[in-house]
């Protein structure tokens, strides 16, 4: 969009559904019931985004403190936090997810940021390296449910090579050293809010009154895009899947 960059327009889509995921909260509170990570210990997110997963566990576990990394932080980020009483226990990292080291955490979230990293496989090698002994991880990415159609690829501009299939994301996992202790497929219906509500928030966003004319027409032109290239290419194809990883002994 003129004037607005691309950080600026995820910001606005997501203004509905801070988890940038399709990842209900349920879903999000059964997760990161299952990270648990050990008490007292510290919690690193690679590519935070708005944080909405750290100040989530960090509600939920009043001991833990955390660390959160993307090249660009969410602007509401300290407000989310404030409102859930954890500013004091986390801390913000403007930088590449990817070119970050800080070691000896407890937890290590990444989710949905693989690309940061180059593919699910650098970044399963990368998250390794910040995991403390006996630490967890809980990683999401997508997958392709089947064979992609062209529609699909596309959409996405990707290939059949572009996304594993959840049975090769899996292995990709046990081939680094990781073993999965429970997962989580992200359902139609979880799709189709996040898809829904990332299209209308930024529909939303282009018919206040206080929106640039300029603006509003490509913000509506770039929903409509994005809502063809989903309900006209890969709705139904792309899979989902968050994975709450251990690394035995």
């Amino acid at each position: 969009m003129d004037g607005v960059d691309r950080a600026t327009t995820s910001r606005i889509a997501h203004a509905h559904h801070p988890v940038a995921a399709p990842v209900s909260h349920a879903s999000v509170a059964r997760l990161l019931e299952r990270l648990d990570p050990p008490q007292g210990s510290r919690v690193l997110d690679l590519g935070c985004g708005s944080g909405a997963w750290l100040v989530e566990l960090l509600a939920r576990r009043r001991d833990l403190s955390a660390v959160g990394v993307d090249t660009h932080l969410h602007p509401d980020r300290l407000a989310r936090a404030n409102a859930r009483g954890v500013a004091d226990r986390l801390t913000w990292h403007e930088g590449d997810a990817a070119e970050w080291w800080d070691g000896g955490h407890g937890a290590v979230l990444c989710v949905g940021a693989s690309h940061a990293f180059g593919g699910p496989a650098a970044m399963l090698d990368a998250v390794a390296t910040h995991v403390a002994p006996g630490g967890r991880a809980l990683v999401g990415d997508g997958f392709w449910e089947g064979r992609p159609s062209a529609a699909a690829q596309a959409a996405l501009g990707a290939g059949p090579d572009d996304f594993p299939t959840l049975t090769a994301l899996l292995e990709l996992a046990a081939g680094r050293g990781w073993a999965v202790t429970y997962a989580h497929v992200s359902s139609a219906a979880e799709w189709d809010d996040y898809e829904w509500s990332w299209t209308g928030s930024l529909t939303e966003w282009a018919l206040r009154p206080d929106t640039d004319p300029g603006d509003r027409v490509h913000a509506l032109e770039a929903a409509e895009q994005h809502r063809r290239a989903w309900l006209e290419g890969y709705r139904g194809e792309l899979g989902f899947a968050t994975l709450v990883l251990a690394r035995p002994g």
